[in-house]
C-alpha cells in the first residue's frame, strides 16, 4: 500500500493529490443509494461504473486478470465513498465501519481477499484512519451486468 501523509490534508485533498475525483451520485427509482439507521449509514451495493459505464465485466480467475479485478475494486471502493460522502455531508465527515467486496470468481479462485486488498487500501489513503475497516471478501458465482466486483459498506459520520 503506499503511503499518503494524511496529517493536515482533507480527505479531499489526498484524493485529488492522487489524480481522483468522487463521481457524482446517480439515483435509481428503484432502490435508495444509502439509507440511515441511528448512526450508521448502510451504502447500497456500488459496481465499477464510470460516467454511466460499467468498467469491466466477467470472471476473476477465467477472464478478467488480477490487477484489473483489483482496479475495479478500488472504482466500485470510490463509487461507494462517493454515496458515503454524499449520506454525510462531506468526505471528510466520513467513516468507515464495514466493507463487503463480492467478487465474481471460479469456483479454485482463493485470491478474493487480494482483490479487496485494493478498495481497502484506497479507503486508508483517502480517509486515514477514518478509512480503517472490518472487511468481508465473497467469491460469488456472478454479480449484476456480469460485473467482476460489487462493493457495499456501512458507515457513519466521524
Amino acid at each position: 500500500m503506499t503511503e499518503i501523509h494524511t496529517r493536515g490534508r482533507s480527505a479531499a485533498e489526498r484524493l485529488r493529490a492522487m489524480g481522483l475525483s468522487l463521481p457524482e451520485v446517480r439515483e435509481s427509482s428503484k432502490y435508495v443509494n444509502h439509507r440511515t439507521l441511528d448512526a450508521s449509514i448502510y451504502i447500497a451495493g456500488q459496481l465499477p461504473y464510470q460516467d454511466g459505464w460499467l468498467l469491466g465485466q466477467g470472471t476473476v480467475g477465467m477472464d478478467v486478470e488480477m490487477e484489473a479485478a483489483r482496479g475495479l475494486a478500488r472504482h466500485a471502493a470510490l463509487n461507494a465513498l462517493a454515496v458515503a460522502a454524499d449520506a454525510v455531508g462531506g468526505l471528510d465527515r466520513v467513516r468507515i465501519v464495514q466493507m463487503l467486496v463480492f467478487v465474481a470468481s471460479t469456483p479454485e479462485f482463493g485470491q478474493q481477499a487480494d482483490v479487496a486488498d485494493a478498495a481497502s487500501e484506497l479507503l486508508v489513503e483517502v480517509l486515514g484512519e477514518n478509512g480503517r475497516h472490518a472487511r468481508t471478501a465473497i467469491g460469488v458465482a456472478s454479480l449484476p451486468l456480469n460485473s467482476p466486483v460489487e462493493i457495499q459498506m456501512v458507515c457513519t459520520a466521524g
